[in-house]
C-alpha cells in the first residue's frame, strides 16, 4: 500500500510533530509533504525522511514571516500531487485537510484543532501583530473570511476525521457539521519519563510563547506567590520577560533528556491554557508529578481531579493563586498520577491507527 503524510508545517517541535513522528513510525517509507520545513528550527526531527515542501517554502522571508502568505496556502495546500498513493494520512490543525485525492484514495484526517486563528482564536491573533505587521492586520479580516470559507470546504475533503480530544470534536461538530468518526488521544512519550526521588522547590510551565497559551497568566501569578517557576520555550518572549520578577527563571529550549529531568524533580506542572488536548500535561503526570491546569478543553480529558491534579475555574492570576495556595496543603501518589498517564502511551496510539485504518481501507 502506498501511503503518504501531509503536515501543516515544520518549523518548530511540538505536540503535532510528535504525532507526525509516531504516523512516520507506522509508516517509515512514506514521504512527508509540508507547506514549509525548517531544518535549522527542527533540529534533527525528521532530518532522515523524505519531505517535500510547498513552492511558498522558496518565497523570501517564507518560513519566518508566514502571516504573509496566508492567502497562497489554501492552493498550495491543493498543489501537491498525492495521486500515486492508495492511503493518506494528514494532521491538521490548518491546511493539510485540504489536500486533494483521488476517489480511489482513502484520506484519513487527524484534526488536532479547526484552525485557531479563522475561529476560536481571531481576535486574539490580531491583537498579537504589531510594529511591521500593522499593515498585515489592517488587510487580514478580509482575507481571513476567505480562507473561513475555503477551510469548511477542505474540511469535508477527508473521508473520515479523527479528533484528538472530545473537546476538539465538540468544535469540529461547531465549525465544520461533522461528526468525527473516532477520538484518538495523542501519543505521550512515556518510556524516557520517570518517577525522581527528589523533588526541586520550583513549579514549571513548558510552551511555546503563543498568547492563547496564556504564560504571562502563569508569570504574574508566580510573581505575586514569589514561588520559583521555570518556563521552558521558544517564541517572542520579549514581553514576557519584562513582567517576570527574580523568581521567574526562563530556559529557553531545552533537550529531551532536560525536560525529563525538569518534569520529573518539579513540584507541580501549571497548564493555563486552553489547550486542545495538552501533551505536556500528560508527560508531567507520567514523570509521577501532578498538574495544575485550567479547567476548559483537553485537561478535562486526561488530568484527573484530586488525584493526578488540581483544576482552576477562571482564567485569572486570582484564580491561579488560590489553587497552588491550596496545591501546597495536599498530597499527591506519584505511582498513580504516573499510572493513569500510561493509558496515553506512544503505544496506544499507534495501535489505535493502525486498527483504524485496517477497518476503513
Amino acid at each position: 500500500m502506498r501511503v503518504a503524510l501531509v503536515h501543516d508545517f515544520l518549523t518548530q517541535y511540538g505536540g503535532a510533530e510528535k504525532v507526525l513522528s509516531a504516523f512516520s513510525e507506522i509508516w517509515p517509507k512514506a514521504p512527508i509533504y509540508t507547506l514549509f520545513y525548517d531544518k535549522k528550527e527542527m533540529r534533527k526531527a525528521f532530518s532522515n525522511k523524505d519531505i517535500r515542501v510547498s513552492p511558498i517554502q522558496n518565497l523570501p522571508f517564507a518560513k519566518k514571516k508566514y502571516r504573509w502568505y496566508l492567502p497562497l496556502m489554501p492552493s498550495a495546500v491543493e498543489r501537491f500531487n498525492l495521486s500515486h498513493y492508495d492511503l493518506v494520512i494528514s494532521d491538521s490543525s490548518a491546511y493539510s485537510k485540504g489536500v486533494i485525492t483521488r476517489p480511489s484514495t482513502t484520506h484519513i484526517s487527524y484534526i488536532h484543532s479547526p484552525t485557531r486563528y479563522l475561529w476560536s482564536d481571531t481576535y486574539t491573533y490580531l491583537e498579537s501583530l504589531s510594529g511591521a505587521e500593522n499593515l498585515v492586520k489592517k488587510l487580514l479580516p478580509p482575507i481571513l473570511t476567505l480562507l473561513r470559507q475555503w477551510d469548511v470546504s477542505a474540511a469535508q475533503r477527508p473521508d473520515y476525521l479523527i479528533s484528538n480530544s472530545n473537546f476538539v470534536s465538540k468544535r469540529i461538530k461547531n465549525y465544520y457539521f461533522r461528526e468525527p468518526e473516532k477520538v484518538i488521544y495523542p501519543p505521550v512519550e512515556a518510556k524516557n519519563l520517570k518517577i525522581s526521588k527528589e523533588i526541586g522547590d520550583y513549579f514549571l510551565i513548558i510552551s511555546r510563547f503563543r498568547p492563547y497559551k496564556r504564560v504571562d497568566l502563569a508569570i504574574k501569578a508566580f510573581n505575586k506567590l514569589k514561588i520559583p517557576l521555570k518556563v521552558v520555550g521558544t517564541g517572542n518572549d520579549k514581553n514576557l520577560k519584562k513582567i517576570a520578577g527574580p523568581n521567574i527563571e526562563f530556559l529557553g529550549f531545552v533537550s529531551e533528556e532536560k525536560k525529563a529531568e525538569l518534569l520529573s524533580k518539579a513540584r507541580a506542572f501549571i497548564h493555563p491554557q486552553k489547550e486542545d488536548f495538552g501533551i505536556t500535561a500528560v508527560e508531567s503526570m507520567a514523570s509521577g508529578r501532578p498538574v495544575i491546569a485550567y479547567k476548559k478543553g483537553g485537561a478535562l480529558d486526561t488530568v484527573v481531579e484530586g488525584k493526578t491534579g488540581l483544576f482552576f475555574k477562571e482564567q485569572t492570576c486570582q484564580c491561579l493563586v488560590k489553587k497552588v495556595k491550596e496545591f501546597e496543603n495536599m498530597k499527591f501518589d506519584p505511582e498513580k498520577i504516573r499510572k493513569h498517564a500510561l493509558g496515553f502511551s506512544k503505544e496506544s496510539f499507534k495501535k489505535q491507527i493502525k486498527e483504524f485504518v485496517e477497518k476503513h481501507v
